[in-house]
């Protein structure tokens, strides 16, 4: 029997396809909510996991699709991007992604939000993103997500 998408992430999918992606979305039998979880899931590098991080930049929403290997320097960061670097409270992710945390996808909000891509995502030939739902994930590459998402490449650490 085949399992139907959640809505977020068929909502992901449509976005992904209207932006000239594959848009096939795989769903995992169990939760993949951390980068650990997804790239044990998927038996690849946790570097190759793309986690898409909400954060305020002067009080604006801002995505940061950071590699699983990676934490984000909020100084540093900030600096890059000529502003306070923030974490966003759970309440203003769901608000400016209409999606949960642990499911953020790089696309398909309700509104276009500035997003910066982590250089070190570079490295890897094939990433794997949140798509929209905690068990859900899409395969893309770094120039794809750079296109898809209208991202700047940025290092973060």
């Amino acid at each position: 029997m085949a399992r139907l998408l959640h809505p977020n992430a068929s909502h992901v999918a449509d976005t992904l396809i209207a932006r000239g992606h594959h848009g096939v979305i795989v769903t995992q039998p169990e939760a993949t909510h951390t980068a650990a979880e997804a790239a044990a899931a998927l038996g690849v590098a946790i570097g190759a996991i793309t986690k898409s991080l909400v954060f305020l930049l002067d009080d604006d929403p801002v995505l940061l699709l950071v590699s699983g290997a990676h934490q984000v320097d909020v100084d540093a960061t900030g600096s890059r991007l000529d502003g306070t670097l923030t974490r966003a409270p759970a309440a203003a992710v769901k608000h400016a992604t209409g999606q949960p945390i642990g499911g953020v996808a790089p696309v398909g909000h309700p509104t276009n939000l500035p997003t910066y891509i982590d250089n070190a995502l570079a490295e890897f030939p094939e990433l794997w993103a949140a798509g929209g739902h905690p068990n859900t994930i899409f395969r893309t590459t770094f120039a794809e997500l750079l296109r898809i998402t209208a991202g700047l490449a940025i290092d973060v650490d």
